[in-house]
């Protein structure tokens, strides 16, 4: 086998160029001084003066090092990520959990540790990019399932072979809507199939003290693993696997990502804590959250509607079919004082490109409602979708 002419620079350089003709080359933008319509810091924890504070206070009470040192095998755990570990799953009524350094973290080192030889993992086509490499990094069989449809999760079912995991999100990152996880359950128990949900976008805002739509529906015994992220509605950093002791055992002996990572410092830990203890006082948040959500979904003309993913949670998507009109779009919200971004394809399928806007506590209602009335001066008169 002969030696590539090339170096490596310009192998590489034939990629990007591709991106740069079809107008979906990926750039890192620095924030700017605009409207946050984009983030998801839906309780607006992220930017809160109170948990700052309670967290320097909590972190002032322990004489602890600046960094963890090591992974959790070695010199990284402390009885504090233990106590913590088993607070997060009392509240949501799971009985252990083992904590990850991400929600990517997470669902790379639950699916790659599971899928062992011989299992099936199915999961819904619009899952989260983590599980996908999580799956690919295991031995199991695996079978993507059309995005909601119950019947084609039976046909799946009915091929699947040995030990048997059906992967959901219960919110879903890229479309807002909600898994049918009451009915994606009962599948599982007529199949004896083992439901995964990752909690990512539900954590901290759905109405029960957002505890998670699993809990929300009572459904906490009929999942064998949640997961819960902390960089979204909590405002923080680090991830959570739910589930039983022994699955949490295996996850320690058999995660990689969990094994070979530095674990998080004490630091974070407090954050975490600190970010959960101000969910707990947050009812009032989550109720306005409701609210501005649905000032937005009012606000809306017909036509806007017409491309709006139904979605009752604070992810509000707009489908504009290509990434240069997406583009436009998010261009003249940006101009307006709005950071809303334009999802384009690879990350979404072509012609499914779309406008991402992350409702949120701290958005007022003037803002959302001047939101919308750009938004509908552009469909309406079709000044930039031509």
């Amino acid at each position: 086998m002969s030696r590539s002419k090339f170096s490596a620079d310009q192998i590489l350089v034939v990629p990007l160029q591709k991106r740069k003709e079809q107008n979906t080359l990926r750039k890192l933008v620095l924030p700017e001084q605009l409207l946050d319509f984009c983030s998801n810091d839906y309780l607006g924890f992220a930017r809160s003066e109170k948990l700052s504070i309670a967290i320097s206070k909590a972190c002032k009470k322990l004489n602890e090092n600046n960094g963890s040192t090591g992974s959790r095998l070695l010199a990284g755990n402390s009885a504090f990520a233990e106590k913590l570990e088993m607070y997060i799953a009392k509240f949501h009524n799971a009985p252990s959990g083992l904590i990850f350094n991400s929600g990517y973290d997470a669902n790379v080192g639950l699916f790659s540790a599971i899928g062992l030889k011989g299992s099936t993992i199915i999961y819904d086509e619009l899952i989260h990019a983590s599980v996908h490499d999580g799956i690919k990094l295991s031995y199991a069989t695996s079978y993507p399932f059309k995005h909601n449809d119950l019947e084609h999760l039976e046909q799946r079912l009915k091929i699947a072979e040995g030990i048997i995991y059906v992967a959901v999100e219960s919110i879903y990152s890229m479309d807002g809507d909600y898994a049918l996880l009451k009915e994606i359950s009962f599948l599982c128990d007529k199949y004896n199939a083992n439901l995964i949900v990752d909690e990512a976008h539900a954590t901290g805002v759905t109405k029960n003290n957002g505890k998670g739509r699993v809990q929300e529906l009572k459904l906490e015994n009929k999942i064998f693993a949640r997961i819960h992220t902390f960089g979204k509605g909590l405002g923080c950093h680090g991830a959570i696997v739910l589930g039983s002791n022994l699955l949490r055992d295996f996850l320690i002996n058999f995660s990689r990502p969990f094994i070979y990572s530095t674990a998080l410092p004490i630091r974070s830990l407090v954050a975490i804590q600190q970010s959960y203890s101000l969910l707990q006082q947050s009812g009032g948040d989550i109720k306005k959250l409701q609210k501005q959500i649905n000032t937005f979904k009012k606000g809306i003309s017909k036509t806007v509607k017409q491309f709006l993913i139904a979605s009752d949670s604070p992810i509000q998507c707009i489908v504009i079919a290509g990434n240069d009109d997406v583009k436009k779009v998010s261009g003249i919200l940006r101009n307006n004082g709005f950071d809303i971004r334009s999802i384009l394809n690879p990350t979404v399928p072509k012609g499914k490109e779309r406008l991402r806007i992350c409702i949120h506590t701290f958005n007022t209602t003037k803002e959302i409602k001047h939101l919308c009335n750009i938004l509908n001066d552009c469909f309406e008169k079709k000044r930039e979708l031509r």
